[in-house]
């Protein structure tokens, strides 16, 4: 092409040297080629195909995991479970990436194995400890990335990257087979440029790799106009980014959620905890002993984290545990009446010269935001913004994993995902609605009021019978025709919630309404509205409409 630089040139020999270092520090081990490449022919399932990366702390059969510490390695013969659940689905491991050695760090710095820059903005830094995972999806190497989380390492290196990052909430998905950091927090997470996709990976994870057992109480959507908090204060936060966040809480705002500034010291608080006080204990009794039997194997920085908690004596371990539930429950407190938290995911971006000049000091600024969300259980969604490098992370309670979903989407700027992962793994009821409780009509409320979440039209089978009723606002009553006798079939729309909620909704059904099971045109019968057989014979037949929202709009309601 005329113009077009030579691809023997030396700048093109320069980048393609670079991308070769590059590569180089993002992977500890890759696999052969023609392995993935029969993996990935015969492939299925709902990943089939898909490039999975895994971080060097994650066991994958038959490659080592070495926790980014050569010395420390060991090959396991099998996947961790939450590998082998992607596995399953079709997703096909194309090797182990880099990490802060032993997930302890929030740079991506602190490896034998290099330095991961940032794939998108060389000379800074990835972000860690899962800097490998999310430089390789952002590089395009990987389709999905496993990532861990302890401290905000499935958030920061999305944030740097653009990426959208994943922590569902403590312990729902299963963490053997990954080195821990801090047993009682970790987390396994998912890297994805895609929301949905990593909508879908997750939901792979949390169904194939199950641990914490979900409550029958779970919200499984957020309100159409949520209450969304953000703290007053933003310490230590960039001023470009100060402006991005702005943009991104009045860009939320003019979507119809509602901002509370609430007070961000309680957080801030137990944040410090997690490495000032005595909670890295769990460090050092994850690989301590490793540590001192081998500190020429240890990264100094990593080395001197882990030992300065070795001798750390139990009584203040009891005190931080005490002084985190206090901050927990103040937090909790400030949260009332709001469906999530929507913080920066970090408070800047350093180079990797940054980090050099002042390895602790950085790093711990980098938790600022992200440290303490764990030790509260909370869930979180790390997404991008208008910003590049700069991302935003929305924050829910425990288990309210769908509710944090649906307002990163609304941050995104995308329709909601209609299956959102938890469905996968949570307890969950379907409930068939045929009139006034149909989108958009008047009694929806009662359901979103559930965190009800709305899964979709449908049809029943054509053996019913539908009229109004005279009841303010008009309700209709459906009932089955006896078998010879003619029917219709009439559209409704699938709710989804918990079985809770399910139970909480039927208490409060005024007669004559009431629940039964409904037969759907394919066949399926699940919970949906019926009515007491005498109301509905002398109720206003509107059969020949075929649907609430027909009938009303012939005016025959």
């Amino acid at each position: 092409m005329p113009g077009a630089r030579p691809a023997n040139s030396p700048k093109h020999r320069e980048r393609r040297a670079l991308s070769r270092r590059f590569q180089m520090t993002v992977w500890i081990h890759h696999r052969d080629p023609a392995d993935i490449a029969t993996e990935t022919a015969t492939a299925t399932g709902p990943l089939a195909g898909l490039r999975l990366a895994v971080k060097d702390n994650v066991d994958v059969g038959g490659l080592p995991t070495t926790g980014a510490c050569p010395d420390y390695a060991y090959t396991p013969q099998r996947d961790a479970p939450a590998v082998a659940a992607l596995r399953a689905a079709g997703a096909v491991v194309i090797g182990k990436t880099n990490l802060d050695q032993f997930a302890t760090g929030l740079v991506g710095t602190r490896s034998p194995y290099g330095a991961v820059e940032n794939a998108l903005r060389p000379g800074y830094v990835s972000g860690g400890s899962s800097s490998g995972s999310a430089a390789a999806v952002a590089s395009g190497a990987a389709d999905i990335a496993i990532g861990t989380d302890t401290a905000g390492s499935g958030r920061v290196p999305a944030a740097f990257h653009g990426l959208v990052g994943i922590k569902p909430t403590v312990g729902v998905v299963s963490t053997e087979g990954v080195v821990p950091a801090c047993r009682s927090y970790d987390c396994v997470t998912i890297f994805a440029a895609d929301p949905r996709l990593a909508n879908r990976a997750m939901g792979v994870m949390a169904a194939g790799a199950p641990h914490r057992p979900w409550p029958a109480d779970v919200r499984l959507a957020a309100p159409p106009k949520p209450v969304v908090a953000v703290f007053r204060e933003l310490p230590d936060l960039d001023p470009l980014w100060r402006s991005a966040f702005e943009r991104t809480v009045t860009a939320l705002s003019e979507q119809g959620a509602t901002i509370v500034p609430v007070d961000a010291t309680p957080f801030l608080d137990a944040a410090k905890l997690l490495y000032n006080g005595a909670l890295v204990a769990e460090r050092y009794s994850a690989v301590g002993e490793f540590v001192d039997a081998h500190p020429e194997s240890v990264d100094p920085t990593v080395g001197s984290i882990i030992r300065a908690a070795r001798d750390l004596p139990a009584h203040r371990l009891v005190t931080d545990l005490a002084v985190l539930e206090r901050l927990r429950t103040a937090a909790m407190a400030s949260l009332a009446g709001a469906d999530a938290l929507l913080i920066p995911t970090a408070p800047t971006h350093p180079t990797i010269a940054d980090v050099a000049a002042d390895p602790i000091g950085v790093n711990s600024r980098l938790g600022t935001y992200t440290n303490f969300c764990n030790l509260f259980e909370l869930c979180a969604v790390a997404v991008p913004t208008d910003e590049p490098h700069f991302g935003v992370s929305v924050l829910a309670r425990p288990f309210e994993d769908a509710v944090a979903l649906d307002i990163a989407a609304m941050i995104m700027g995308i329709e909601p995902v209609e299956q959102v992962w938890p469905i996968t793994a949570a307890p969950v009821q379907e409930l068939i609605v045929v009139g006034a409780h149909l989108r958009g009509q008047p009694l929806e409320h009662q359901l979103t009021a559930l965190g009800a979440r709305w899964g979709g039209p449908v049809d029943t089978a054509p053996h019913y019978r539908l009229a109004a009723l005279d009841t303010v606002p008009p309700k209709p009553a459906v009932t089955r025709v006896p078998t010879g006798e003619s029917g219709v079939a009439i559209a409704g729309e699938r709710w989804l919630l918990s079985p809770a909620a399910l139970g909480r909704f039927l208490a409060n059904l005024p007669a004559p309404m009431q629940l039964g099971a409904v037969e759907l045109a394919d066949g399926a019968w699940h919970t949906g509205f019926s009515c007491a057989g005498a109301a509905a014979e002398s109720a206003k037949d509107i059969s020949e409409y075929g649907g609430w929202r027909a009938a009303l709009a012939a005016g025959a309601v």
